[in-house]
């Protein structure tokens, strides 16, 4: 139709006049609306006919409102609502009287009980579907003209969540397999569905990522499933990638996208380098430790047996990826190796056993005699430099100990102590428990004290095991009890006893181990003459003085000249000597019965 056609319209009726409305839509570029006024027809745009048509945008399942955009003539007899088939053919869905205030709904099974039209000719549509995104045209009506405006309506679902479904179990390099599928529902209109690989999106490349998009539509509904199936060839780096899909959809305002939780896949690739470890406590190994051997493929999964090669065996033994070697001796130091069952792929390390011996000769409890000689030596055997200590009594000795001639002090409980510095725990000692042994030796000592009131007789002793000391007087065998004894140190020590002695007598100490029993005797003049022995030579803790031997021996000769001079006068002594009673030597020399063998004694060394 030309515009040139148009006063033929005027002469139409009404029904005609309203069909002549509908065919305008072409001609005016199909906005604004179509007013017949009269014998005129004429094309009113509306401010958004340049943008095109009205539109309404809805979003699945909410209400639909669409305003009646005509302004309300004078005159008004009715409003009605219509929208438009595919062939152009319209459907009246609801009507208002401006007299009568009544709402009518013509019988329509879409829209049955889902319609609302209000005073101002505001049409609702409840619960929208897919169904509704039509040509709605509200319709004004006079006594002579008839007003339209139509609206379009659109329809929006957001699709659900994309999510990869039937999910492979693993991956395998070097094979195209299915990694899964990204199903997104219930979209309007239909989406695209992309695939990403940690973020970066994943383009087809022939034989190693094929993508493939099916689109469906539920009949019922009118919404679009998408599902986009992934073929994926994976390489080793894939071991800990994150796949992920996502949908774009359009909505009421523009593009949006919305994306998949991640799936990371069990990447499977063969091994390509075997791996011996060994397991240990220390990173030292000793005798005695236990050793575990590790042996690991670098494939996915790992490899779960292997052929473990020992030293000293031909063939490999067959195991686990744990060898165990239990009381390492040092026959196990060497190479060990670990392959594939296939023997493929082999790995090799060495193992050194760390070990140390020690031998003491001699060791244990050793018995020898003072003067002797007693060779010692602390052999050492070890897998690297040693440490040797020695060790007397828990001292510390500078050197090891050397016996040429064994003496007292040498006796005690010696250690030879060997050590490996750089391997924790490699430590042996033996020790060796020396004993000197010794017959008691014996030598008596006198001095006259500074006072002059009583003199002192020391017995020096030495001998191993400890002697016994009695002193007796010679002649009545009287034992003197009343001694002080010094401390025994290194086979010596001194017994003492102090005597104030008014005749001349002869004093015996007697020394008794179980090697040997010793007797020594020492004259003693009366107090009244005086005695002094060469001083001897000090020793640790058993030191004493006395009399030097040179004056011993002086003190002697002077006395046998004392008994030359008196031996005129033998006679007188002894008649003197039968008549008086013995006197006490001391306290503690006896009783008066031994006093009386005393001067018997004497009486027959003057004679």
């Amino acid at each position: 139709m030309s515009v040139l056609e148009l006063p033929a319209l005027l002469r139409t009726s009404s029904t005609e006049k309203k069909g002549v409305c509908s065919s305008l839509w072409g001609l005016i570029a199909s906005c604004g609306r179509c007013v017949i006024r009269g014998r005129g027809v004429e094309p009113l745009l509306s401010s958004s006919c340049a943008l095109g048509l009205y539109t309404v945008n809805a979003i699945y399942g909410d209400t639909i409102t669409m305003p009646c955009r005509l302004e309300v003539p004078d005159g008004l007899m009715f409003g009605k609502w219509k929208y438009e088939m595919p062939n152009g053919s319209p459907v009246f869905i609801a009507f208002r009287s401006s007299t009568k205030k009544n709402v009518q709904y013509d019988d329509v099974p879409d829209y049955k009980n889902r319609l609302s039209l209000s005073e101002n000719y505001t049409l609702s549509i409840r619960n929208a579907r897919i169904s509704d995104e039509k040509r709605f045209v509200c319709m004004l009506v006079t006594e002579d003209d008839v007003s339209e405006e139509p609206t379009i309506v659109k329809v929006f679902k957001q699709p659900s969540q994309p999510e990869i479904l039937h999910q492979a179990d693993f991956l395998e390099t070097e094979k195209l397999k299915m990694l899964g599928e990204c199903i997104a529902r219930d979209s309007y209109p239909e989406g695209n569905i992309t695939w990403y690989k940690n973020g970066r999106v994943l383009q087809p490349v022939e034989e190693v990522v094929v993508i493939n998009l099916q689109k469906t539509v539920d009949k019922s509904t009118g919404l679009f499933t998408m599902t986009s199936s992934l073929q994926y060839m994976p390489t080793k780096e894939d071991a800990n990638a994150k796949f992920t899909c996502s949908v774009t959809y359009l909505g009421p305002s523009g593009q949006k996208t919305i994306q998949s939780d991640p799936v990371v896949f069990d990447v499977h690739y063969p091994t390509e380098k075997v791996t011996i470890r060994v397991l240990s406590q220390s990173s030292t190994i000793k005798e005695g430790d236990n050793v575990t051997l590790e042996c690991s493929g670098n494939g996915n999964p790992p490899p779960q047996e292997f052929l473990f090669y020992i030293p000293g065996e031909t063939e490999g033994i067959r195991s686990s990826d744990t060898y165990v070697m239990a009381d390492v001796r040092r026959n196990a130091t060497g190479e060990y190796k670990c392959s594939l069952i296939d023997k493929s792929m082999m790995d090799a390390t060495t193992i050194t056993v760390h070990y140390l011996d020690l031998q003491l000769t001699p060791s244990g409890e050793v018995t020898k005699q003072i003067g002797e000689a007693l060779p010692v030596s602390c052999t050492i055997s070890s897998s690297r430099n040693a440490t040797v200590l020695w060790i007397k009594d828990n001292t510390r000795m500078q050197t090891s100990p050397s016996f040429s001639s064994l003496q007292y002090q040498d006796a005690g409980n010696y250690i030879c102590e060997t050590t490996l510095q750089e391997v924790e725990g490699l430590k042996k000692r033996k020790t060796l428990k020396l004993i000197v042994e010794g017959k008691p030796q014996i030598k008596m000592t006198k001095k006259t004290n500074t006072n002059k009131m009583s003199k002192t007789i020391v017995c020096h002793v030495e001998g191993f095991p400890k002697p016994a000391v009695q002193w007796t007087v010679t002649g009545s065998g009287s034992i003197i009890n009343k001694t002080e004894e010094t401390k025994y140190v290194n086979g010596k020590f001194s017994s003492k006893i102090v005597i104030a002695p008014e005749e001349n007598v002869t004093l015996t100490c007697t020394a008794e181990n179980q090697l040997e029993r010793t007797v020594t005797s020492l004259n003693v003049s009366a107090i009244s003459i005086p005695e002094y022995d060469e001083p001897e030579d000090r020793t640790d803790d058993n030191s004493e003085k006395v009399n030097d031997q040179a004056k011993l021996i002086v003190g002697i000769v002077v006395g046998l000249l004392l008994v030359a001079l008196v031996a005129g006068v033998v006679y007188w002594l002894y008649a003197k000597k039968s008549k008086t009673a013995s006197k006490h030597v001391d306290k503690d020399l006896g009783n008066i019965e031994e006093n009386k063998k005393l001067e018997e004694n004497n009486h027959k060394s003057e004679t």
